[in-house]
């Protein structure tokens, strides 16, 4: 087989070192700064490079780093694995439920296998797509993925290659979509070769992860392309049927042609080429609708991004919650709930005042479909990122999360839940490392317990992100779904999605036709899409909401109720009464 490598920093040689024989490496005859050689090998065998008199070095390109990291990468046969759901016909963005997932905690074992044995629980509860966080691999056994260092392999403890195209062939063979979380703007700090390669970073820019990943500084070409060419594989390879982008504010990207306009265009084309949908979806800070403009009326391309304001909103019409990037939407959080939905972002060149500045972009709603928006109560970041990982659940009472299940599920944007949110689950989800560096450990843990304590948290109440008892914590008790709260909580989470499946005003796209209507003090909000109208009543005593009546007024039955034996259908004057912290969904007659 061919082993090439792109090493511009090797001065005089490369050799290739092959299960325990080295050789040399040459100059590639058309690609500059290229090396390569022919050798003998077969699925499993251990190789890696040296570059002239230095250590042993993994494959920037490895498939399969069986040791880790730092370990020789391994030799993945593309044709070993014999897939099961040939025929499958992809399954597109509009009109999807997603379910974002972390293989380490979605159970005890923390592998690909156990996880793919739980996928029948999602195909019952309604779920399109399975949104897999990273699964690159990083230091140690137990992280959140971040941190990954070799963006074209699979994580050997979650059970390497093998194991993540039995999970999507398992999917693909249950009808679900597979979504995977990349990383693009960073490496991990620990197990990271690549400087030693080539020019893969730029002190050009500046991140909060150090020098960035070089996307246009002197060798980015070569750079785009590794980058470019491990998003094609996750797709062509592993059968993805789309990739969600971490963080695309932060890569740096100066230019004309950016990246991700470039990567877009590629995805494009290799969905052309396979014949089945394939799509992006960005996790952006910018409120910014150019990122899901098509590239030919001057956007970047991608296919969605996720929804952050409405977030907020939502959160802080919750929990009451003001401090940091709450404050803004704390002010009057039912009018900022009633303008994320009608309108997507909060921030639409309007001031921000934890950013210091004004923010933001307003959206065209004639022209942007709401699927290209996701919307959500909870995510790995909201939860994971708070000083104990607390969800919700630990802080609402089960009417309250019922009304955040409706508002996400019914909604316009394309709804995801994070994994254990459909039945309140009350384990929470932190942050947690494996770091083999003590020194990067110690630091990680210190740098944990100063972020908070600038917000009061006492070091001892933070969780050590080192200790294997905050990832134990972090993982789901299906124990719980059998009982009470938690059974009434997942019943109603599956009623609402078999309603946004059975009803099309629920997936329709026009964020235009969105109507609202909220009253802050009295804590009610009602919207219409189409014939259907959701009540939440997020205050304790009951509230009299009002939905139009009068002559000509159409009849209301109730299609779904948190508390429905104290429900009833709007009397003649249009006026329907929500039990407390209670929740209604209703279609015309």
């Amino acid at each position: 087989m061919l082993f090439e490598v792109w090493a511009p920093y090797a001065r005089d040689r490369v050799e290739l070192w092959l299960e325990g024989t080295r050789l040399p490496m040459d100059r590639h005859p058309v690609l500059e700064e290229w090396w390569a050689v022919e050798a003998e090998a077969q699925d499993g065998s251990r190789y890696g490079f040296l570059l002239d008199d230095g250590p042993l070095l993994p494959d920037p390109r490895s498939r399969r780093q069986p040791e880790g990291p730092d370990g020789p990468s391994a030799v993945v046969a593309p044709d070993a694995f014999v897939w099961r759901s040939d025929d499958w016909p992809g399954r597109g963005l509009r009109g999807a439920v997603l379910y974002e997932l972390h293989i380490g905690t979605y159970t005890r074992e923390g592998t690909l296998d156990a996880a793919a044995a739980r996928l029948g629980e999602l195909v019952e509860l309604g779920i399109t797509h399975v949104e897999l966080m990273p699964v690159c691999p990083f230091p140690g056994t137990h992280g959140w993925g971040y941190e990954g260092v070799a963006p074209w392999a699979v994580h050997e403890p979650y059970g390497g290659p093998e194991a993540l195209k039995r999970f999507v062939d398992t999917a693909h063979g249950l009808g679900l979509g597979v979504v995977l979380d990349v990383v693009h703007n960073h490496l991990g700090p620990s197990g990271n070769h690549l400087p030693s390669f080539g020019p893969y970073f730029t002190d050009t820019h500046h991140t909060p992860w150090g020098s960035a990943v070089n996307l246009d500084a002197p060798g980015s070409d070569e750079v785009r392309a590794y980058l470019l060419g491990s998003a094609l594989a996750w797709l062509r390879d592993y059968r993805m049927d789309g990739l969600r982008l971490d963080a695309i504010h932060a890569l740096a990207d100066s230019r004309a042609l950016t990246f991700l306009e470039e990567l877009s265009a590629a995805v494009d084309g290799l969905a052309a080429d396979l014949g089945r949908p394939l799509f992006l979806i960005a996790e952006s800070d910018l409120c910014d609708p150019r990122t899901t403009t098509p590239r030919e009326e001057g956007g970047l391309g991608l296919h969605a991004q996720w929804n952050d304001d409405f977030h907020h909103a939502l959160h802080t019409a919750l929990t009451g919650e003001s401090r940091g990037y709450y404050a803004d939407f704390a002010r009057a959080p039912l009018a900022a709930l009633a303008k994320t939905l009608g309108h997507v972002f909060f921030y639409d060149g309007t001031y921000s005042t934890f950013r210091g500045r004004t923010h933001g972009r307003p959206v065209d709603l004639d022209r942007a479909p709401a699927h290209r928006f996701l919307g959500y109560a909870q995510t790995h970041d909201q939860i994971g990122n708070r000083a104990l990982g607390d969800r919700l659940s630990a802080q609402l009472s089960p009417g309250l999360l019922a009304c955040a299940a409706a508002l996400v599920l019914t909604g316009p944007f394309t709804p995801m839940l994070f994994m254990g949110e459909e039945w309140g689950a009350s384990t929470p989800w932190q942050f947690f490392t494996d770091h083999t560096d003590p020194e990067l450990a110690e630091a990680v843990r210190r740098g944990r317990r100063r972020e908070f304590a600038a917000y009061g948290w006492a070091a001892d109440d933070i969780p050590d992100p080192q200790d294997p008892a905050t990832r134990l914590r972090s993982c789901l008790d299906r124990a719980e779904r059998d009982r009470e709260p938690h059974a009434r909580l997942l019943a109603w989470h599956r009623t609402l999605i078999a309603l946004r499946h059975e009803h099309p005003d629920l997936s329709d796209p026009d964020l235009a036709a969105v109507r609202v209507a909220y009253d802050e003090a009295a804590r009610w909000f009602v919207f219409r899409r189409g014939e259907v109208r959701v009540a939440v009543n997020l205050g304790k005593d009951p509230a009299a909401v009002p939905l139009g009546g009068g002559p000509g007024a159409r009849a209301a039955r109730v299609l779904a109720a948190w508390d429905p034996t104290e429900v009833r259908t709007p009397d003649g004057d249009g006026v329907l009464r929500v039990p407390g912290e209670s929740c209604v969904v209703l279609g015309d007659e």
